[in-house]
C-alpha cells in the first residue's frame, strides 16, 4: 500500500499540469451536467415492508387517478376578535378564497369546503379548507404553489386570519450565515496551523473541488434517481470535512518531509505513502459507515448515505492525486516563512510542542486522565436515556412560519389530533359486503381510547376499498397517538376474522411512528456491520486486536454522549436559545442511526492519523511510552487544527431553517468535539499508557491471516535510499556540473 502510494503520489508530482487538467475537467463536466438537469428533487418517504407503505400502494392500485402520496394544503380560517367565522360576511369570505382554490390549476384534485365538510370548531371562530394534488409536493408547479399563497393572502386582505400548512408548501431548507462563518474560521485554523496563506489555501481549494464535483453530481442524477433535497447538504456536510482534512494530513506531512531535508518530489511521495495510506483507510471507515445506512432499507435514508459516500471517495482520490500535484506548482511557498528561512519547522529540534507535553502529562497519570474522560463523557451521556424519536411535523417549524401558525390555530380550534390525522384503509376485495365491513371498521375504532372523531368511510369507483379518517385527542408526536395506532392494528386480526376485510393504518402520522419502529428495529444490526467491519479494517492497519478494540469501544461513548447533548438541547431545551431551537420535542427518528454511521466514520480518522503515527514509530523500535509522544509530537497539532476545521463546517449548519439540518449539523459538531479531544487526545493515550506492549499484541496465526499493507512505511526506506544516491544537481548544491 505505501509503496504504491509513495509512486502515486510521485507520479502527480512530476505529472501535476495533466493531473490537474484531469479534476478540472470533471469539474467542468459535473457542473455542466447539474447545470442542464431537470431541478426536480423527491422528498417524498417510502418505507418498503411496513404497514403504512403497503396501504399507500394499494390505495394508488385501487384509486389511479388518485395519489395517495399527493401533496395537500390545509387553509385555517379565524374570524377576527369577538365574532365567529360562521358570521355570514365572514362566511362570504371564506367563500370567496375556496372558489380561488379550486381554480387553481389543473394540478388541483379536490377542495373541501369547510362549511359543507362540517371543519368549523365548535366555538364558531375557526374552520380550514382541505386542498389535495394529483402530484407529490416535489412535482407541484410554481404557479400552483402561488396560487395558494395568494389565496390565503386574499384571505387576509378582507381581515380573517388565515395561515396555511401540509405538504405543498415543502421547499428548500434555507441556510444560515453561520456556514460561511465555518468557512471563515476553517480558513483561520489552516492559517495558524501552516504559518503560510498558501499552504492555508490549498486544502480549502482542494475541499472546494471535490465537493463542487460531487454534489454538481448529485443535482445532475436528483430527477434521474429521484434523491431528495436533502441528499446535497448531507453530502456538502460531510465532504467540506473530510476533504479539508485529509488535505491537511497530506500537506502536513509533505512539511514534515521537507524540515527532514527531503527534495520535494520524494517529499510528496513520502507523504502520500504514509499520510496517504491513513487517509485511506480513514476515508474506508467513513464510506462503510455510509454505505451500510443502505442496510436500514429506507431509501431516502440510503440516498443521503451512498451521496455523501460518494463525496468522501473523491475527497481521497483528491487528497492521493491533486494535493501532491499543486504541491508541484507552488514549491517552498507551503512552508512557513519561518522555515523557508531555514529555521526548525515540523520536523526539527525545537522545543517539546504542546502535544509532546501533554502526552508525557498522560503518560504520568493514566488512570487520572482516564477516569475524567470516561465520568465526564458518561455525565453528559445521561438525558440520552431520555430519548424520545419522533419525525419533524409543522408543530417543530419556526414560531413565525405560517405552516405553525397554522399548526396552532387548528390545536387550539380542534385539538391536536386535527394535526395528525390517521388514514385507515380497508381493503374488502375478499369480503362477502364490503360496506357492513367498513361499518364494523368505524363502530370498533370509535370504542378505542384517544378517538376524538372517525368519519364515515369513503369508497373507490369498485366499491372494494375504503378509506376512514379517525382524527386523535392527542397530538401527532404523542405516545397516544403511537398507542392507537398500534391498538387500531391489533383489532384488525379480529376484523378480518369477521368480516373478511382487513384494515391498514396510514397517512403521514403512522408513517412517522414505522419510520421510528423500523430505525429502532434496524439500529443494532446496524451497529454490528459497521463496527464489525471497521473493526477488522482496524485490525489490519494497526495490526493489534486491542487497539480496534479500544477505538470502537471509545467511539461508542462518544456518541452516547453525543446523543445526550442532543437531547438536552432539542428535546429538554437546554440552551435552545443559543442555538436557535424554537421548539422542543421528539428527537429525528434517524438521528441515533446517522450519528452512529456518520460519526463513527469522521472518528476514525483521527483514530488511523494519530495511532498510526505512534505504530510507525513503535516498529521503527521506540518504546511504547515514547512511541505514544511521538505519535502526539507529530500529529497533536494537525489532529486538533482538523477536528476544529470540522467542528465549525459542522456547526456552520445550525444555521439552517430546516430542523433535520440543523440538529444533524449540532450533533455532528458536538460529536466530533468529544471523540476527537477527550476520546482520542485524552482516553487513547492514557488506555496505550497502560496496556504498553499489549497494545500492540496479535496472535501468531492471526498475523499469518491478515495483509500486511505497511501503513507505517516500512518499505519506504527503499526508494528513499535510492533517491539518496541519485540526488538532482539542481536539489544539492554539494554536487558541482563537469
Amino acid at each position: 500500500m505505501a509503496t504504491f502510494l509513495y509512486k502515486l503520489g510521485r507520479l502527480a508530482f512530476r505529472r501535476r499540469w495533466y493531473v490537474a487538467l484531469i479534476w478540472v475537467t470533471l469539474l467542468a463536466l459535473a457542473g455542466t451536467g447539474a447545470a442542464t438537469a431537470s431541478k426536480a428533487t423527491n422528498d417524498s418517504f417510502s418505507i418498503p415492508g411496513t404497514e403504512a407503505q403497503h396501504a399507500f400502494d394499494l390505495l394508488e392500485k385501487r384509486n389511479p387517478g388518485q395519489r395517495a402520496d399527493g401533496a395537500s394544503a390545509r387553509l385555517v380560517f379565524k374570524a377576527p376578535e369577538g365574532q365567529k367565522i360562521t358570521d355570514p360576511k365572514n362566511t362570504a369570505k371564506v367563500e370567496k378564497v375556496v372558489a380561488e382554490l379550486k381554480g387553481g390549476g389543473s394540478q388541483v384534485e379536490s377542495v373541501a369546503d369547510p362549511f359543507q365538510a362540517k371543519a368549523v370548531s365548535r366555538d364558531g371562530t375557526t374552520a380550514y379548507a382541505s386542498v389535495t394534488y394529483k402530484v407529490k409536493s416535489n412535482e407541484l408547479t410554481e404557479d400552483s404553489r402561488t396560487n395558494l399563497k395568494d389565496a390565503a393572502a386574499h384571505g387576509r386582505d378582507d381581515g380573517l386570519t388565515v395561515e396555511t400548512g401540509g405538504s405543498a408548501l415543502q421547499s428548500m431548507p434555507e441556510g444560515g450565515n453561520t456556514e460561511v462563518f465555518g468557512m471563515v474560521i476553517s480558513a483561520f485554523v489552516l492559517l495558524i496551523t501552516f504559518g503560510s496563506l498558501v499552504a492555508a489555501g490549498l486544502p480549502l481549494l482542494t475541499a472546494i473541488i471535490g465537493v463542487g464535483i460531487g454534489i454538481s453530481s448529485i443535482t445532475a442524477l436528483s430527477a434521474t434517481l429521484g434523491l431528495s433535497s436533502n441528499t446535497s447538504t448531507l453530502a456538502m456536510m460531510i465532504g467540506l470535512a473530510v476533504g479539508i482534512d485529509y488535505a491537511l494530513f497530506i500537506v502536513s506531512r509533505y512539511r514534515a518531509e521537507i524540515a527532514e531535508g527531503r527534495e520535494r518530489e520524494e517529499a510528496a511521495g513520502r507523504a502520500v505513502g504514509t499520510a496517504g495510506s491513513a487517509v485511506v483507510f480513514a476515508g474506508l471507515t467513513v464510506v462503510i459507515a455510509l454505505a451500510g445506512l443502505a442496510v436500514v432499507n429506507i431509501p431516502i435514508l440510503t440516498q443521503m448515505g451512498l451521496a455523501a459516500a460518494g463525496t468522501v471517495a473523491i475527497a481521497v482520490l483528491i487528497a492521493l492525486t491533486l494535493i501532491p500535484a499543486l504541491l508541484g506548482f507552488w514549491g517552498r511557498k507551503v512552508l512557513s516563512r519561518k522555515a523557508r528561512k531555514g529555521a526548525a519547522g515540523e520536523g526539527g529540534d525545537a522545543k517539546p510542542n504542546m502535544g509532546t507535553r501533554w502526552a508525557r502529562f498522560v503518560l504520568r497519570r493514566p488512570v487520572l486522565v482516564l477516569l475524567a474522560g470516561v465520568i465526564g463523557l458518561g455525565a453528559v451521556a445521561v438525558p440520552a436515556a431520555s430519548l424520545e424519536l419522533g419525525l419533524p411535523d409543522d408543530g417543530s417549524q419556526p414560531v413565525k412560519t405560517t405552516q405553525r401558525k397554522a399548526y396552532d390555530l387548528l390545536s387550539d380550534g380542534f385539538g391536536p389530533g386535527f394535526n395528525g390525522p390517521l388514514m385507515l384503509v380497508v381493503d374488502a376485495a375478499k369480503s362477502d359486503n364490503p360496506k357492513a365491513a367498513a361499518e364494523s371498521v368505524e363502530k370498533t375504532v370509535k370504542g378505542l381510547d384517544d378517538v376524538a372523531m372517525v368519519t364515515p368511510a369513503r369508497f373507490n369507483h369498485d366499491g372494494d376499498t375504503a378509506t376512514i379518517t379517525v382524527i386523535p385527542k392527542s397530538k401527532p408526536s404523542g405516545k397516544e397517538t403511537e398507542d392507537l395506532v398500534h391498538a387500531i392494528r391489533d383489532k384488525g386480526a379480529s376484523i378480518k376474522g369477521d368480516t373478511g376485510a382487513q384494515v391498514l393504518v396510514t397517512g403521514a402520522t403512522a408513517m412517522n411512528i414505522d419510520v421510528s419502529q423500523k430505525l429502532n428495529d434496524a439500529l443494532l444490526p446496524y451497529l454490528a456491520l459497521v463496527v464489525g467491519l471497521a473493526f477488522l479494517l482496524l485490525m489490519v492497519v494497526f495490526r493489534s486486536v486491542l487497539v480496534p478494540l479500544k477505538a470502537a469501544l471509545g467511539f461508542l461513548l462518544s456518541v452516547v454522549a453525543a446523543l445526550g447533548a442532543v437531547v438536552a438541547v432539542f428535546q429538554w431545551g437546554w440552551l435552545s436559545g443559543v442555538f436557535g431551537v424554537e421548539e422542543t420535542g421528539p428527537i429525528m427518528s434517524m438521528m441515533p442511526i446517522f450519528m452512529v454511521g456518520v460519526v463513527f466514520g469522521l472518528a476514525m480518522d483521527y483514530e488511523v492519523f494519530l495511532v498510526t503515527r505512534m505504530r510507525e514509530a513503535f516498529v521503527h523500535g521506540e518504546r511504547p511510552g515514547e512511541a505514544v509522544v511521538t505519535g502526539f509530537r507529530h500529529g497533536a497539532r494537525v489532529v486538533t487544527a482538523a477536528a476544529i476545521i470540522m467542528i465549525s463546517v459542522f456547526a456552520g449548519f445550525i444555521g439552517s431553517s430546516e430542523s433535520m439540518i440543523k440538529m444533524m449539523g449540532f450533533g455532528l459538531a458536538i460529536a466530533v468535539f468529544f471523540d476527537a479531544f477527550v476520546v482520542r487526545m485524552a482516553i487513547v493515550p492514557a488506555v496505550l499508557a497502560l496496556l504498553g506492549k499489549a497494545a500492540w499484541w496479535l496472535p501468531a496465526w492471526l498475523g499469518k491471516l491478515l495483509p500486511n499493507v505497511d501503513v507505517e512505511g516500512e518499505a519506504l526506506a527503499v526508494p528513499a535510499a535510492a533517491a539518496a544516491t541519485s540526488v538532482d544537481p539542481d536539489e544539492d548544491p554539494r554536487l558541482t556540473r563537469v
